[in-house]
């Protein structure tokens, strides 16, 4: 019977056929939360167990003190002028070991958790994107994470110690012209040959863009399709995609050229290789690794991937926070500060409590990578969430600031995060198709507790191991459906929280949401098998729905790691009845635009009714949202807790240390109405916050080119701005 069923499913090609590469990709990282959402009954006692992040004394220490020190020495607006970091910065890096944090300390490096890195990538990016981009790249997916992973000993021993001092600035080399979400499909190729001396080589062929640090780069990590028509290696004529190391300076090498991502003056930019040639021991991980270079990217994204951008839209968001609450404290309008009126306290809510998700995300992700845990699914999901929800909060905030948000210029705080905002949607994997393609496709397989081993069996064409599968599949949704119907009638209130006080309920909500996806999961397996794989409106939805069940966890666990403090209350209630509010917009997009000849018609009327009647949440309330702005309008302990790890500049900063300062002394006045002469100041300091830049004609015409340089080459800058005026 079973083999009559493996036949047929491969006539009517049921079965979703996965390329070599697929597969790989699929066999990365590991599960961790993902897999218990996908289990319909989550054990969230034992998630929370490895959900608890914790610096050393050592990883304190240095944020307070180089990550500190290296902000204070960068002029954002001079940077964006001269379009690089001063020598003095760079060699600051290299002293303080910047481009070693993720090196062991036995290869002279600092030996940094994730949780570490993550923070010292966000603090630097509260700052500035292109110096926080410049200490990520080594730090991060690329030569010195491979050779960690996969480097023989000779090549660990070469390159680690010198990329931890600096004399080796690395880049990875993925992305080409026509192959960019889908990596798999690179044509950089590379062909094995013997040298007239009779050793091994290597001639290469590459065109590679969007590579950052490529305009400083002295190593190549070159991904690329190597051929060996001669079996030289061993492997077979097509071992397949291969990772090398390639030092720039070797003939036949083109780098230097820039492009200009959004203005924003982080080194990025092409590089391409005519019959360059190496050695086979400058394969990554030797010749014995040939072949193995997707695997090896594969997992060493299951984990970075939930480190770089998340960190950086986190610092980002951090910051926001601190600018939107500052400015509309200040900021007065019909004679009272505009943070007063609702249709401002909407976006102010947005923003205290969308930071507060965002840094719970962060920090849990991090804390379960430190853990051991390499989620390949939850590492799309943060990167995704995190870069989306950032440019959310940057359009909150522009709103809110209006015209001071606009005008460039050195007191403007805002307007390098807007043009940057985009570039984290589009690295990394764009984030339409990390929606749409990796996280539920990836996760229905990998995550789910039987498809794969369903998947398998079919593949491999093993009935018994089939007829395993399917009935403890089919028990599993026999007991999920039952779970979900009971959890629906009684609304979750009798499963049992692995916390009680605030967050029990919420956690309820979650294990009832998990059963519906549970269920909603095997439905769409059943009715549309391997089409699935083709409809990515609906496997984006179903995308939705873990994320935000993801979110939701993060935001209950770092409540409940952080003591449970009550003025945290409005903060994670308002993240926890997003985060519901938004599974539930989900589910009923699946429900509504599911198809099928019988499951789809009765998720559409039956199902969708069923989902609107007895919906998961509705969304915080105005007055939970006003609750949840009240934290951005004061200053104090729990708004500098919300963004902690942030670089505030000094009150001599023309942008967010003139608005701090201002916010200060506005709240300083207004606790003490006797005194007169701090409200002068305060009142002062007010006007000079709101203030915006101006240029005479000189300066914006024609005696400076576009980056505020002389024409003839000098890098003065010119005149401070003269006047400034009240918009």
């Amino acid at each position: 019977m079973f083999s009559r069923l493996i036949d047929l499913a491969r006539e009517r090609k049921l079965v979703p056929r996965m390329s070599d590469t697929e597969r790989q990709a699929l066999e990365a990282g590991t599960v961790w939360a993902d897999g218990e959402l996908f289990s319909g009954k989550p054990d969230f006692r034992r998630l929370l167990q490895d959900a608890e992040p914790r610096l050393s004394e050592a990883e304190r220490a240095f944020l307070d003190g180089p990550v500190e020190e290296v902000c204070r020495r960068v002029d954002t607006w001079q940077l964006g002028r001269d379009r690089n970091l001063p020598e003095d910065v760079w060699a600051y890096l290299e002293s303080e070991g910047f481009f070693g944090l993720a090196i062991p300390e036995q290869w002279g490096g600092r030996g940094f958790s994730a949780l570490a890195l993550s923070t010292v990538f966000g603090k630097l990016a509260s700052h500035s994107l292109p110096l926080s981009a410049i200490v990520l790249i080594p730090n991060s997916v690329g030569p010195g994470e491979l050779l960690l992973e996969y480097g023989t000993e000779e090549q660990q021993a070469y390159f680690l110690p010198r990329l931890a001092r600096g004399e080796e600035i690395p880049c990875f080399a993925l992305t080409e012209p026509e192959a960019g979400s889908d990596a798999a499909s690179i044509t950089s190729s590379g062909e094995v040959f013997q040298r007239e001396d009779g050793e091994l080589a290597v001639r290469l062929q590459w065109e590679k863009r969007y590579i950052t640090l490529a305009p400083h780069a002295t190593l190549l990590g070159l991904a690329f399709r190597l051929r060996d028509p001669d079996d030289l290696l061993g492997r077979g004529t097509e071992p397949g995609i291969t990772v090398a190391l390639v030092a720039t300076d070797l003939p036949g090498v083109e780098i230097g050229r820039r492009h200009d991502p959004m203005g924003i003056p982080f080194p990025n930019g092409p590089t391409r290789g005519h019959d360059v040639v190496i050695p086979v021991d400058r394969l990554l991980g030797g010749p014995e690794h040939a072949g193995k270079g997707w695997r090896m990217l594969m997992e060493a994204l299951s984990g970075g991937r939930a480190i770089s951008l998340p960190a950086q839209s986190v610092g980002g968001a951090k910051k926001l926070a601190r600018i939107a609450g500052a400015y509309a404290s200040v900021r007065r309008q019909f004679g009272a500060p505009i943070g007063r009126f609702e249709g401002v306290q909407e976006p102010l809510a947005r923003i205290a409590g969308t930071t507060y998700l965002m840094e719970a995300a962060r920090t849990v992700t991090c804390a379960a990578l430190d853990a051991g845990h390499r989620p390949a699914v939850l590492s799309a999901v943060v990167k995704y969430q995190q870069t989306e929800l950032l440019r959310s909060l940057v359009l909150d905030t522009m709103d809110i600031l209006g015209g001071a948000a606009i005008c460039r210029g050195p007191s403007n705080p805002l307007g390098d995060g807007y043009r940057a905002a985009p570039i984290g949607i589009t690295v990394e994997g764009a984030n339409i198709l990390t929606r749409t393609l990796i996280v539920f496709g990836q996760g229905a397989l990998r995550c789910h507790p039987h498809t794969l081993r369903e998947v398998r069996a079919l593949t491999d064409g093993d009935p018994r191991e089939l007829r395993r599968a399917l009935f403890g599949h089919a028990f599993f949704f026999l007991r999920n459906l039952l779970r979900g119907f009971w959890l629906g009638l009684t609304r979750g209130v009798l499963v049992r929280s692995p916390a009680g006080g605030p967050t029990a309920r919420y956690f309820r909500k979650l294990s009832w949401a998990s059963a519906r996806f549970a269920v909603l999961t095997d439905l769409a397996l059943l009715g549309l098998g391997a089409k699935l794989k083709f409809r990515q409106k609906l496997s984006g939805r179903f995308a939705d729905a873990l994320s935000w069940m993801y979110l939701g966890f993060c935001a209950l666990a770092r409540f409940e790691t952080d003591g449970r403090r009550e003025e945290d209350l409005p903060l994670m209630r308002w993240a926890a009845e997003t985060s519901l509010a938004r599974v539930q917009e989900a589910f009923e997009g699946i429900a509504k635009n599911f198809e099928g000849p019988v499951i789809g018609p009765l998720l559409r009327t039956v199902g969708r009714l069923s989902l609107r009647i007895n919906p998961l949440g509705a969304g915080p309330s105005d007055r939970l949202g006003a609750r949840a702005a009240k934290v951005l309008l004061q200053p104090g302990p729990q708004r500098d807790r919300l963004t902690a790890d942030v670089y505030v500049p000094g009150e001599d900063d023309p942008a967010l240390g003139r608005l701090e300062r201002a916010f200060r002394l506005t709240a300083e006045a207004a606790a003490t109405p006797e005194d007169e002469e701090l409200a002068r100041r305060a009142a002062e300091a007010r006007r000079e916050a709101i203030q915006v830049d101006e240029y005479s004609p000189e300066e914006y015409f024609g005696t400076e080119d576009r980056f505020g340089r002389d024409p003839e080459g000098s890098k003065e800058a010119p005149a401070q701005i003269p006047v400034p005026v009240k918009v």
